[in-house]
Formats: structure tokens, C-alpha cells, sequence
């Protein structure tokens, strides 16, 4: 993100959002706001709400309540110019089989004002050697890049992304997490929604945790969840202690161990444990689960 992005209006505001159906609500009353040129990321379970809030920052679908500015556009009334602004890539897209890599991005490109160079945006997503090829005969990882680049050769000043390493190698996903990366260098405002909590901390600046439709916590991403659930734990097997496994959070986990070799010697099954993304978030979901049902039960 540059200095004069940072200075400059949100790409997206969002407050009081909400989306009910009939007596559900699938959100309610969220808001946040998405700096340009950040990644952010919207994290959450299955049915949390992510999905009909990123929806509803497309402009595919009405919101009940609440305020969105979205590109200095509310989405429920953008026009044709606000949405060549903008590219996504789905969780899911449909097939175009008949048609090679080339074919259907230049296809793309005609759509646009200023699109990307088609062959530059080949190179970028790594198809360079497919480029002929007819999507119909690529790897679905092959696929998914070609879904990629249907979402940025519009040259979008914002970029939602659903879900966009599903199915991917692990080689492929790291291949594909430095193009996003180069996306973000260039300035582009990327909207993130994913199950794999590595990604989410390799790729955002910030993220947003959803559960149960409100929003439990919004940060940077080293800085999510309470301050102990971001203690390090050390944890060992205690030969003095009948060989129970101890454990011990502590911010000094490199002067706690150094005692424990001084006292006991080197510490059998020795752990240092620094909580990931991944500890943090599912901390925050299940507290907040634990708290929507302790309010139901009431």
C-alpha cells in the first residue's frame, strides 16, 4: 500500500450491515472499512455470513439494512462503469471448453476500457506454455489460473477472491500466492475469503473474523484474538513429575526454557509453541459459539 493510497478515501466502507431472511439473519450489523491498496481478509465458518456480505459488496445481492460505499458507489445501484472497476473470481465458474486460453481472455479484454495486455496476463498467472491449449484440457489448478485471470485482466482497481486455492498443489498455491502478491505491489485492493488460515496470514494485511452473522474481531493479522491467546506455550515432559506432560505460557519462552536446562537438564518432548492464525481463529469462533448458545439457552 503506497502513502498517497494510505491518505486516501476507503475502497470499501461498510456499517450496520445487515441481511435477513424471513426471521433469519444471516448479518447483523457488521462494519469495517477497506483501505485502498490493502489485502484484507474475511474469515469465518460455514454459514457465518462471509459469503452474503462479499455479495453484497459485488452488488449481486439487496441488503436489509445498514450502509455500504463500495469505489464511492453503493453496489445496489452501480452502474456498468462501477463493475468494469472491479474483478472477481468465484469459488465456482461455469465451463468454456470449446475455446483456448488465449481465445477467451482476449474475449474478456474487449469487455473492458483498459484492460491488461493478454499475453502479459498469461505470463502472470504462469500459462504461458497453455496459452493455445483449449481450457477444456487443463488441470484444475491450470483452470483455476485461467479464473484468475478473467478476474484481473479488466485491469480492476479492486479484486474479490473466493475461495481461489481450492483444489491447488501445495506448489501451485504458493506459485499463485506470489501473483497476488504482485497484484498488492501494484496497488490493487484485494478482498479475501478462505478456509486456509496459512493463506489468509501469508497474504493479508488485516482480516476480519465473522461467526454467527456479527463480526467477533477485525486487525491487523498478528494482532487478532486476546493478548494471551497470543502467549507462546512451552510445553514438555516433567521427570520429576511422575512424566506428565507440563505446559507454560510465558512471553520469555527462551529464558524459560534456559531455566529448565539449568535446573533439570535438557527437557524430554521439549515444545515451544508460537499460537498460529489458525490457534487464534478458532479460539475466537468457539468463544463466540460458546456465547451465542449460552444466550439461546437463556
Amino acid at each position: 500500500m503506497t502513502s498517497s493510497q494510505r491518505g486516501s478515501a476507503p475502497a470499501i466502507t461498510v456499517d450496520g450491515l445487515r441481511k435477513s431472511y424471513g426471521a433469519f439473519t444471516a448479518v447483523d450489523g457488521i462494519g469495517f472499512e477497506i483501505a485502498r491498496g490493502e489485502t484484507f481478509a474475511l474469515l469465518g465458518p460455514n454459514g457465518a455470513g462471509k459469503s452474503t456480505t462479499v455479495e453484497i459488496l459485488e452488488g449481486y445481492r439487496e441488503r436489509s439494512g445498514g450502509e455500504v460505499n463500495v469505489l464511492g458507489t453503493d453496489p445496489h445501484h452501480a452502474t456498468l462503469e462501477w463493475k468494469a472497476r472491479i474483478g472477481i473470481v468465484l469459488q465456482q465458474t461455469g465451463e468454456s471448453g470449446n475455446v483456448s486460453v488465449r481465445e477467451q481472455l482476449t474475449h474478456f479484454a474487449g469487455l473492458y476500457p483498459n484492460p491488461r495486455d493478454v499475453d502479459e496476463v498469461i505470463a502472470a498467472v504462469g500459462l504461458e506454455q497453455k496459452a493455445k491449449t483449449r481450457i477444456r484440457s487443463l488441470s484444475g489448478g491450470q483452470r483455476r489460473r485461467v479464473d484468475v485471470a478473467l478476474g484481473v485482466i479488466g485491469r480492476p482497481e479492486l479484486l474479490f477472491l473466493d475461495e481461489p486455492t481450492t483444489g491447488f498443489d501445495p506448489e501451485a498455491r504458493r506459485q499463485f500466492w506470489e501473483l497476488i502478491r504482485s497484484l498488492s505491489r501494484e496497488g490493487t485492493t484485494i478482498v479475501l475469503t478462505t478456509h486456509y488460515l496459512d493463506e489468509a496470514a501469508q497474504l493479508s494485511d488485516r482480516a476480519a473474523v465473522i461467526a454467527g452473522g456479527k463480526l467477533i474481531d477485525i486487525g491487523p493479522v498478528d494482532e487478532l484474538g486476546s493478548p494471551d491467546a497470543r502467549v507462546p506455550l512451552v510445553r514438555w515432559r516433567d521427570p520429576f513429575d511422575g512424566g506428565r506432560v507440563r505446559e507454560q505460557r510465558t512471553h520469555e519462552p527462551a529464558r524459560f526454557v534456559a531455566g529448565l536446562v539449568a535446573r533439570h537438564g535438557e527437557p524430554a518432548e521439549l515444545e515451544v509453541i508460537r499460537p498460529s492464525l489458525e490457534d487464534i481463529y478458532l479460539e475466537l469462533v468457539g468463544s463466540a459459539e460458546a456465547h451465542t448458545g449460552t444466550e439461546n439457552a437463556a
